[in-house]
């Protein structure tokens, strides 16, 4: 962790690049946290931290260059290392609990069921999704693919937000309110 902080200190005194500078030195943060083993992926999302603390970053970064003092710094980091992991352990179990609850709404839909599934593994991973995005995805027809949508529309699962007849799109609207909490994306 501590090779992780004063790297990006560095990284963010060099400021190699004209723009982008910030978004890289935070991306090698959980990069480096897999090299060095301490994260199996790079999930740690240090932004928000860094963000709701903005001030505070700034300032220690500059203690960092023209004093020198790294201790405030690491300790800083550290802490921030903390509460952003609690943070994603957090919302990793929000998200799992509103899996289980929406299993079970689409378990109790009858035979559409299994295609509802389907679907609602792919609102997993792409929380916004068209009728045509989701036939390629699940190998199902558009006019199965569209059925499940309007019996996961009516269990509150998924809802459409174009208000077209036509290039539709569908959100997971409670799982992707979750991940914009957890990033910071609406605050």
């Amino acid at each position: 962790m501590i090779k992780a902080a004063l790297s990006h200190v560095q990284f963010e005194t060099i400021h190699p690049f004209l723009d982008g500078n910030g978004r890289v030195g935070r991306l090698l943060i959980p990069l480096l946290l897999c090299n060095e083993g301490i994260l199996s992926e790079p999930l740690l999302y240090m932004s928000l931290y860094f963000k709701q603390n903005r001030s505070r970053y700034y300032d220690l970064l500059t203690q960092v260059r023209l004093e020198g003092d790294r201790e405030e710094w690491l300790l800083f980091f550290i802490e921030g290392i903390q509460q952003t992991a609690v943070g994603a352990l957090t919302t990793a179990q929000r998200l799992m609990k509103i899996d289980e609850e929406d299993k079970k709404r689409i378990q109790g839909l009858g035979r559409i069921a299994v295609s509802a599934l389907r679907l609602h593994r792919v609102f997993q991973q792409r929380p916004l999704c068209t009728i045509r995005f989701l036939a390629k995805e699940t190998s199902l027809s558009q006019p199965s693919v569209t059925a499940a949508l309007r019996s996961l529309e009516k269990a509150k699962v998924v809802k459409e937000i174009t208000g077209k007849k036509r290039n539709r799109i569908f959100v997971y609207d409670r799982y992707l309110e979750i991940i914009n909490q957890a990033t910071g994306i609406n605050s």
